[in-house]
């Protein structure tokens, strides 16, 4: 395409992240590109600059800028394997007409993104089970983190679960595994949260950073955020069994909040640093031994109430292998935790 189109979405069209819009728009573009243009202001909706994530619906027009005629190879062309499809549907927690639930495994991401071609969103196509379109992603979890994660069956029900899912109307608890024991054993975490770029030539890299909530109004880009914890069990001072529910639902959340009280996620190489070791004193993203490096966070409950039937939907989601096996390690079972360890908050 050698020109720029204004496109005006139609009615027909939910409500929706634009980047999730353009990539239906145009499936040769990558997610990568959408982000370069939005930052250049290439893109735009209704004449004013966007970010990839800005919210877009009926109505609404897109300036779409020159694009190559082959950015990336197309969705359609990857091919979903016989391995990939048992893996989605034995991932599958609950399903009915309108909603699926699945324990997303780790290391899977959510969505495509620089060099990402197997993802959730593409591998969704496992679970048509009969409709003629695949389920679509309404909340998104980190690449390595596990658990359970909210497809909507039908453009109708993915605008109503995108709306709870905004405005917080869905209870989510995880589990983790954390260097030292926090202290005192159940508290909140507010710390802001600032997003600064990483040393890579596009930017690459980057992380989030904590900010003191009374230099949140004052930080450039920084955003409140609200994190609740609860410490189960404990390993002497190296390492605490931790329940935590994100009142907010900034990026990477819960694993700065952790590390900036100086108790970092095992596992988390990015906010607790990659090769260190937890020697007693709360700090260190490894704990070494038979304790497995990958990161040990898991979406282990998801709650909200049905669109349709406007009953509670509660989902659990069981420990990924490399988490139940460090549970093993430390004799912890599953039963041990009460199902909802904040209600004395509530």
């Amino acid at each position: 395409m050698s020109k720029v189109q204004m496109i005006t979405i139609g009615d027909d069209q939910p409500e929706q992240r634009l980047d999730r819009w353009f990539r239906k728009s145009f499936p040769l573009v990558t997610q990568g590109n959408i982000e370069k243009m939005c930052r250049k202001g290439d893109i735009r909706v209704d004449g004013g600059r966007v970010k990839s994530n800005t919210r877009v619906g009926p109505g609404n027009v897109v300036r779409v800028p020159p694009l190559p005629d082959s950015e990336a190879p197309a969705h359609n062309t990857i091919r979903i394997t016989n391995a990939d499809i048992k893996m989605m549907r034995d991932a599958v927690l609950y399903k009915d007409d309108h909603i699926i639930v699945i324990n997303k495994p780790a290391g899977l991401p959510t969505q495509g993104g620089s060099k990402q071609t197997r993802h959730v969103d593409v591998l969704s196509e496992a679970l048509r089970f009969g409709y003629d379109e695949k389920p679509r992603l309404v909340h998104r979890l980190d690449k390595d983190t596990s658990g359970a994660l909210v497809l909507a069956r039908t453009p109708a029900m993915a605008t109503k679960l995108t709306e709870a899912f905004r405005h917080r109307n869905t209870r989510k608890i995880y589990w983790a595994l954390v260097a030292g024991v926090p202290v005192p054993y159940l508290g909140e975490i507010k710390y802001g949260l600032v997003k600064a770029m990483g040393r890579g030539k596009g930017g690459e890299g980057e992380k989030m950073h904590a900010v003191h909530p009374r230099d949140v109004d004052s930080t450039p880009g920084a955003k409140r955020a609200s994190s609740l914890y609860a410490t189960l069990y404990r390993v002497g001072s190296r390492a605490s069994w931790v329940a935590m529910e994100p009142l907010t639902g900034r990026t990477h959340q819960l694993r700065v909040h952790m590390a900036e009280i100086g108790h970092p996620i095992v596992g988390d190489g990015k906010y607790g640093g990659s090769g260190q070791e937890n020697m007693g004193d709360g700090w260190g993203a490894q704990l070494g031994g038979v304790i497995s490096k990958k990161l040990h966070l898991h979406a282990r409950r998801i709650a909200f109430e049905h669109p349709v039937t406007k009953k509670e939907l509660s989902v659990t989601a069981p420990l990924p292998e490399h988490m139940k096996n460090s549970w093993e390690t430390f004799d912890w079972h599953e039963s041990l935790a009460a199902e909802d360890p904040f209600e004395t908050l509530r």
